[in-house]
């Protein structure tokens, strides 16, 4: 797989996307806008039905339940897109406008489609929020999970010990009372997903029901098939300790048992695109180093000069390094691409 180009964040001018978008959508409705589109302020009215995704990932998984019933489009379908700070085109927002379904990650990912929603509307269209499906981590491991961010002195006492529904609830929260806004990391909000975009196209093309829910029950087995692999992978990572150069794939760490041993601030600061302090970075250089980190799971989609340290810091110190991305990677689809995922930390960390 080609590594994508790294990029760092930058704020989301949120206010002022959506007096562009508001503007956009007066527009959309006068001279020269699209003729399917200009006479109402609803999906279009047509035979096929449409789904807006706001990223790749949630594209895939409409696809795998719409078929070739839907036309599917991913607002983000770019690695070097960052849906943090993605500014929509009017394009997008008449894509939003004609949609029957439209699915969002939610808790400050994709402020974009919430800025677009609300210059179109929400009537006559089903939203899916992603982030609202989640349940804090209903296959989520045991007294280890993803516990800690502890470095230095403190690490492997009582400043690590947190539970597993904290690990969704932690310092690496964001946005969504404190849920960490990386939920399709966790298989079973991807489920949830699926499930909900059953019962939206289901509603929409009732003559197209039968497609729908063959196509849910597929996707619910290649996921129940996930989850029992990762089950079977936590006995190999329960209570071991990880470190990640951005808080993505925690959920997914926490349902493996895993112990988070990154500095908070590090990470944090690693995803909003700023650079730490020098004790902060020397503190996450020690923890590398001290023997209590057994694997470096490292966002290649965001990196910088010190996640580059970080990283030869782990390999210098015989820690495997396991790349992972925010977007689907090419020649991927969602259940092969968390397949994948979860085969790498096997192979790291398996002797």
């Amino acid at each position: 797989m080609t590594s994508p180009a790294p990029r760092r964040r930058r704020a989301a001018a949120a206010t002022a996307l959506t007096t562009a978008l508001v503007l956009g959508a007066s527009a959309c409705g006068g001279a020269g806008s699209d003729p399917a589109t200009a006479a109402g302020e609803g999906p279009a009215e047509d035979s096929t039905l449409s789904v807006v995704a706001s990223t790749d990932v949630y594209g895939d998984i409409a696809r795998a339940i719409a078929g070739e019933r839907a036309e599917v489009v991913s607002i983000i379908d770019d690695p070097a897109q960052d849906p943090h700070s993605y500014e929509a085109s009017t394009r997008d927002q008449l894509a939003v406008k004609r949609a029957d379904v439209v699915i969002a990650n939610g808790g400050g990912y994709d402020p974009y489609m919430d800025a677009m929603l609300d210059a179109v509307g929400r009537d006559g269209r089903t939203v899916i929020t992603a982030v609202d499906l989640f349940d804090g981590g209903e296959h989520a491991g045991g007294e280890h999970a993803a516990e800690g961010h502890a470095g230095g002195e403190h690490a492997g006492d009582e400043h690590a010990e947190e539970t597993a529904d904290a690990a969704a609830e932690d310092e690496h929260g964001h946005g969504h009372g404190g849920v960490n806004e990386h939920v399709w990391y966790d298989l079973d909000t991807a489920q949830h997903v699926a499930e909900e975009l059953v019962g939206a196209l289901s509603a929409a093309s009732p003559e197209d029901a039968a497609t729908f829910e063959a196509n849910g029950e597929a996707f619910a087995e290649r996921i129940a098939g996930l989850l029992a692999r990762q089950e079977e992978l936590r006995a190999t990572t329960q209570g071991k300790g990880v470190a990640v150069t951005e808080p993505l794939p925690v959920h997914m760490l926490a349902a493996l048992d895993m112990v988070d041993r990154t500095p908070a601030e590090f990470s944090e600061s690693m995803e909003e695109g700023s650079d730490v302090s020098p004790a902060v970075l020397q503190e996450t250089l020690t923890v590398l180093g001290s023997g209590q980190v057994a694997v470096l799971v490292y966002n290649e989609q965001t990196s910088g000069a010190q996640t580059e340290q970080v990283e030869e810091a782990a390999r210098e110190a015989g820690v495997p390094v396991v790349p992972v991305t925010e977007t689907l990677p090419d020649g991927k689809d969602y259940a092969t691409w968390m397949s994948d995922t979860l085969t790498a930390l096997e192979e790291a960390l398996t002797p």
